[in-house]
């Protein structure tokens, strides 16, 4: 198989950030996000990565500009996270082997994390392997549904849980590492059936299941790892535990 490729999703304009920046480039600590989850791409073992931009995209390419084994795809409308991965379809032709999809919003993001997935996927390969953590309070997250024998089922998010599953505290992460050709067919499959109008790559893994496809959800990542951000607020949150972990006040 080929070596595994990253696409990061980085095409959204953050309207809740209070900037007229790409999300991506708002900074964490002095530095535009992004660059936190392109280090753990890289430090976890990937050589090859596609930026999805779309707003402001001139603006992510100046910024990232002199940086190894990137490419962008342009995604003209924010149509959504699967839409997003559509818009990678030409560079991704003729590759063998695993892609792992990430958000550019992730700056608590961790390389042995990316580089467990990735060993997961070559040690057993499937159609999908999601990374997920348990938290003690999953309140907003999307849970992972799984069968009597511990086999994923789905994800179903908390909006349209059941009181029962709001008890789950394994939640989804938005790290998928995907056979490439799996990934694929799985988007001709996903519909924009949704209030929103938009293409869900979270729609995949459930495609790849109905179609009887293997998908597995493994347990390793950690519990900070889901501090992504969408608001002003969420910057000081993360900025406050990135401090705590190098042990600055």
């Amino acid at each position: 198989m080929s070596p595994a490729i990253a696409i990061v999703l980085a095409a959204g304009k953050g309207t809740r950030m209070k900037s007229d920046l790409p999300k991506v480039l708002v900074e964490v600590c002095h530095r535009p996000m992004i660059d936190y989850v392109l280090e753990a791409l890289a430090e976890g073992g990937i050589r090859r990565t596609l930026v999805v931009v779309g707003y402001g995209a001139d603006l992510v390419r100046a910024a990232l500009q002199g940086r190894n084994g990137i490419e962008f795809a342009v995604q003209a409308e924010q149509l959504g996270t699967g839409h997003a991965v559509m818009a990678c379809r030409e560079l991704l032709d003729g590759h063998d082997g695993a892609v792992l999809v990430v958000t550019g919003d992730s700056p608590m993001m961790q390389a042995g994390s990316v580089a467990a997935l990735l060993a997961e996927f070559d040690r057993r390969p499937a159609a999908c392997i999601l990374g997920t953590a348990h938290k003690e309070d999953p309140d907003g997250l999307g849970r992972i549904l799984r069968d009597a024998e511990g086999n994923f089922v789905g994800i179903v998010e908390q909006k349209d849980a059941t009181e029962q599953q709001l008890r789950i505290t394994e939640v989804n992460m938005s790290y998928y590492v995907f056979d490439c050709r799996q990934l694929l067919e799985s988007l001709d499959h996903i519909r924009a059936d949704n209030a929103q109008g938009e293409y869900y790559i979270t729609d995949c893994p459930g495609v790849l299941v109905a179609g009887g496809k293997e998908v597995r959800a493994l347990d390793v990542l950690k519990p900070c790892e889901s501090l992504g951000i969408n608001t002003v607020e969420e910057v000081a949150i993360v900025e406050a535990a990135m401090r705590k972990a190098a042990g600055k006040p």
